[in-house]
C-alpha cells in the first residue's frame, strides 16, 4: 500500500450552467488521475455532476460556486458552495421522478454526506474512503518492426500478358463468333 502524506486540494470558481458541467467532470477526472484516485473516478465525477446540476436547476442567481476537491489521510472530500441558503432536501424513493432523486444517489455513491449553512449561502459535500493506486513498473516495449524487417517485397516474374489476354479485347474470335 501506498501513503502520501501531503494533502492534496484542488478549488475552482464557476458558473453552473449545462454546457460547463461536463467540463468540469472532465476537469474532476484529470485530478483524480493525477492523484492515482482513479478507483473513485466514477462516483466522484457522478457526484459533482448532481451537486452541479443542483446549483445550476435550484439556486437563485447566475449558477455561481465553488468546487472543491480534498484528498488527506485516506479521505477523499468534495464540496460544493454556492450562494443560495436554502438546504436541499433528500427526497423520498420516487423510482419514475425525472428530478428530485440527485441528493439520494450522492448518499449511495458516498460513505458520507451533509450539507450546512454559511454566512453566504450553504455549502454540500461527500466524503469516499480512497488510497492511491499503487504505480505499475514501467516495462520496455519491444521495438516496433520496420517495414523493411516485416514486408519483403514481391519476387516479379515475366509475366507475358498477352498470353491472359481476354478475348474480347484482343480481337480473337470466340467459338460463338463462328
Amino acid at each position: 500500500m501506498v501513503t502520501i502524506d501531503s494533502p492534496r486540494q484542488y478549488t475552482l470558481s464557476l458558473h453552473a450552467t449545462p454546457a460547463r458541467i461536463p467540463q468540469v467532470r472532465r476537469i474532476v477526472a484529470a485530478h483524480l488521475r493525477h492523484w492515482r484516485l482513479e478507483n473513485i473516478l466514477q462516483p466522484v465525477s457522478l457526484g459533482v455532476c448532481e451537486l452541479l446540476t443542483n446549483v445550476h436547476r435550484h439556486t437563485e442567481g447566475d449558477g455561481s460556486c465553488v468546487l472543491e476537491l480534498r484528498w488527506a489521510r485516506g479521505q477523499f472530500a468534495t464540496s460544493v458552495a454556492d450562494g443560495d441558503p436554502r438546504l436541499p432536501r433528500l427526497q423520498g424513493p420516487q423510482p419514475f421522478a425525472e428530478r428530485g432523486r440527485g441528493l439520494a444517489l450522492v448518499a449511495h455513491l458516498s460513505d458520507s454526506w451533509g450539507t450546512h449553512t454559511t454566512p453566504d449561502g450553504k455549502v454540500v459535500w461527500f466524503t469516499l474512503t480512497a488510497q492511491p493506486q499503487a504505480m505499475r513498473p514501467l516495462r520496455p516495449l519491444p521495438p516496433t518492426p520496420t517495414l523493411s524487417t516485416t514486408v519483403s517485397a514481391p519476387v516479379l516474374v515475366d509475366f507475358d500478358l498477352r498470353a491472359h489476354a481476354h478475348p474480347l479485347r484482343t480481337g480473337a474470335r470466340l467459338l460463338s463468333d463462328a
